[in-house]
């Protein structure tokens, strides 16, 4: 993680987000933490990084996401430097439906 962040008030998100267990809670809470607004960008970001990591191109992310090129672009950059966060829930995630099969 990137120290700069390291906080405690984000240690208390994080364990709030750790404690979340339904996707019915998920809505809850983060309808209740965050604006719409704040939610459809967050969600826009991480569908944005999936399909970046699936290798879609800019003008296909753009069409289906709405997003801007800036946006992808950030959020290419997480990708190639970041911390592996979005891999790490992308494997995750491909596991957890891989076992549902």
């Amino acid at each position: 993680m990137n120290n700069k962040l390291e906080d405690k008030n984000l240690d208390f998100l994080f364990k709030a987000v750790l404690a979340l267990e339904t996707r019915e809670e998920c809505y809850d809470f983060f309808e209740d933490l965050c604006t719409v607004q704040e939610l459809k960008a967050l969600s826009q970001r991480i569908v944005v990084a999936k399909m970046l990591s699936e290798k879609c191109v800019y003008t296909d992310i753009v069409n289906e996401t709405g997003a801007s090129t800036a946006t992808i672009s950030r959020v290419n950059r997480s990708l190639q430097y970041g911390c592996d966060g979005y891999d790490k829930i992308f494997g995750r995630i491909k596991e957890d439906e891989d076992e549902q099969l």
